[in-house]
């Protein structure tokens, strides 16, 4: 019996860069997994959208699919958005199992990349002392989004021992540059800030320019492909791919 196929399914953006890490990304989820069909799939801004991979998957005959929203907070997109896109796939292939998974979240693991990536910029910048950090998150009008990503601060502070402040790239203050100078305000002077996004794009690309701004001697950039976080996205998917499984409920 096939395997369902694996939709991995981004918001989109007008960055070129953006589609690229995405697709990077699949490309590493096939690698750890080359025996399912794995495709990347855009909400917006890209192509191919979820539409387009659906119909060419039923057409070349499969008969389940799981997507897994490659989201880290459950805010709008989330929550209304890939729900809207799933279930409108689901009524043009009626007798197609079609999932949704869980968002990917904030894992342990992607603490790991966000060491990884910031200990990168540290090098490059020649940087080898640190008093406080800043975690940059993309911003949501959901507070509970935007709690997710304070959380992840205390918990990333606590790690380093560091005092850590969240910042947002948009809909919630504070921004970089106020995260930056809240520190510098309390006498740091070596701040670095991580970034707690997936992909490049506008958003990376303002919390870098506000944070250097205000005197961070290091951004981190994205989290980009990592196994890591290619690992998670495995993880929603055997769910999904368990939750599509028809329950017998007959009884001897």
């Amino acid at each position: 019996m096939t395997a369902p196929a694996l939709i991995a399914l981004a918001h989109g953006s007008r960055d070129p860069r953006s589609a690229a890490t995405i697709t990077a990304l699949t490309e590493r989820v096939a690698c750890l997994r080359p025996d399912l069909r794995v495709e990347p799939a855009f909400l917006d801004l890209n192509e191919p959208s979820l539409d387009d991979v659906v119909d060419r998957l039923v057409a070349e005959g499969h008969g389940e699919i799981v997507v897994v929203p490659l989201l880290l907070t459950n805010a709008y997109h989330a929550q209304v958005d890939v729900p809207k896109a799933i279930e409108a796939a689901r009524e043009r292939h009626e007798g197609v199992g079609i999932i949704g998974t869980r968002i990917l979240g904030i894992e342990n693991a992607f603490f790991h990349v966000l060491d990884r990536r910031l200990r990168e910029s540290l090098s490059d910048h020649r940087v080898r002392e640190l008093d406080a950090l800043v975690l940059a998150g993309a911003g949501s009008s959901d507070p509970v989004a935007n709690a997710l990503i304070a959380r992840a601060a205390r918990a990333w502070g606590a790690h380093h021992k560091l005092p850590t402040i969240a910042a947002f790239a948009s809909s919630a203050p504070p921004a970089a540059g106020e995260a930056v100078r809240t520190h510098r305000a309390d006498g740091r002077r070596h701040i670095a800030v991580g970034v707690l996004m997936l992909a490049p794009g506008f958003l990376p690309d303002r919390v870098t320019e506000l944070a250097y701004e205000a005197g961070a001697v290091a951004v981190a950039e994205p989290l980009g492909a990592a196994d890591e976080i290619a690992e998670v996205v495995l993880a929603r998917y055997a769910v999904g791919a368990v939750d599509l499984v028809p329950l017998d409920l007959t009884f001897a």
